[in-house]
């Protein structure tokens, strides 16, 4: 869902299918500007980390790019995606191991293994890949934009930037909420996973957890 944007967005860093607690706080805003120029990228590792959570517990996959553009003055949407290591298929494989018994792995699987096999040139590209793939299949009530489009970077208040691109933790407005993993019998309740575990796990009804977060 992509409602009309009636409010000024709140600046976001681009993340690699992005944590829960990222998503409850784009949900409280309502309508997001994704930074596509933002640099100094090796200190802020969910632009191309995400965690799962699996059989064995929590697994952090990592997309790999390319040295020559893991610098910190190159901008987000110039970072190129390297295909050494065959992670592609090691991604898939986790997460398929993670969630395939899950009650929406079958639902999503159709495209999101697209996306994760694809050859996208550039991390942005994943990364918005992943993101509308989320907002249309949990039909959140998210309005998304670039940074780059707007005439102005939002400022103050709007700028959520700092928040959402710490490597240990982050700086949101938001609660955790348990709710349904299919791990949960075995290892308890893991807080701030990447949102594809909500969406394999919850569907649409996500939205609720996302929204009582906020509160």
């Amino acid at each position: 869902m992509t409602p009309a944007l009636s409010s000024p967005p709140v600046a976001l860093s681009s993340h690699c299918a992005g944590s829960v607690r990222y998503y409850a706080a784009a949900v409280q805003a309502g309508a997001v500007a994704i930074d596509d120029c933002q640099t100094r990228l090796p200190l802020r590792h969910s632009h191309h980390r995400y965690v799962i959570d699996g059989p064995n517990g929590a697994q952090q996959l990592t997309v790999p790019i390319v040295a020559s553009t893991a610098t910190l003055s190159t901008p987000l949407r110039d970072v190129r995606i390297a295909e050494h290591g065959n992670w592609r298929r090691l991604h898939w494989g986790a997460l398929f191991s993670a969630y395939g018994r899950s009650p929406y792995f079958d639902y999503i699987a159709a495209e999101l293994e697209p996306i994760i096999m694809g050859r996208q040139t550039f991390l942005l590209d994943l990364n918005m890949a992943i993101h509308h793939l989320v907002v249309d299949f949990m039909d959140l009530p998210l309005h998304t934009t670039l940074l780059s489009a707007l005439p102005a970077a939002p400022a103050g208040d709007l700028d959520w930037r700092a928040a959402t691109s710490l490597r240990h933790g982050d700086g949101l407005d938001v609660r955790d909420v348990p709710y349904y993993q299919v791990w949960n019998a075995r290892y308890g309740f893991r807080p701030a996973m990447s949102i594809l575990d909500m969406a394999m796990n919850l569907g649409r009804e996500g939205i609720l957890t996302l929204k009582e977060m906020a509160l």
